[in-house]
């Protein structure tokens, strides 16, 4: 996204290599602060419920009246497994136990890292929070495929549920390209 002001000096930036570095970054000519921009990580959770996992159904763009698993943007001060528990509780006003690192997706052509858990959720207290229009739990055969939201969780419940066949989680990583040319 393009800079035109230092957010420690309000002077004019300008984009540059500085020096030490490879490459271009926006730097203050007046106080000489460098402007990093970096991915954002997304950080979520499955959460699990005897064979069933929750999912939220989206009330907001992108991708609104999609399904997916409870997820944001981690915030600072906080850990990826504590940013994860705090989306599902504000998304699915559900509780979680932050079970292990399930699978981590690499997205560059939108700057973000995705960070998903498995979890298990507490009890059966759930409901739609404000980024939500519905929460429900969905056993493998009622999960909407068709109407998920994202390839990372059409890639992440499809591993998810390979897994759990086999009786083995493992930790899955991938990158997924643009959205013609998405992959594993």
């Amino acid at each position: 996204m393009p800079m035109n002001y230092c957010s420690q000096c309000a002077a004019r930036v300008s984009l540059k290599v500085p020096a030490g570095d490879s490459l271009p970054r926006y730097v203050c000519e007046a106080c000489d602060t460098i402007h990093y921009q970096n991915p954002k990580l997304v950080v979520g959770c499955i959460p699990e419920w005897e064979d069933r996992i929750l999912l939220c159904r989206r009330a907001i763009e992108p991708r609104l009246g999609l399904w997916t698993v409870p997820a944001g943007f981690m915030e600072n001060g906080e850990t990826t497994m504590a940013g994860a528990a705090r989306e599902t509780l504000e998304e699915a006003n559900a509780r979680v136990d932050v079970l292990q690192l399930y699978a981590l997706y690499n997205i560059p052509h939108i700057s973000q890292v995705y960070v998903l858990f498995r979890a298990r959720l507490l009890d059966l207290e759930f409901s739609a929070g404000e980024e939500s229009l519905e929460v429900r739990l969905f056993t493998q055969a009622e999960i909407p495929w068709q109407d998920l939201a994202f390839a990372t969780v059409r890639n992440t419940l499809t591993h998810y549920f390979e897994d759990r066949a086999r009786g083995r989680y493992e930790l899955h990583l991938g990158t997924i390209e643009t959205p013609a040319r998405a992959q594993r």
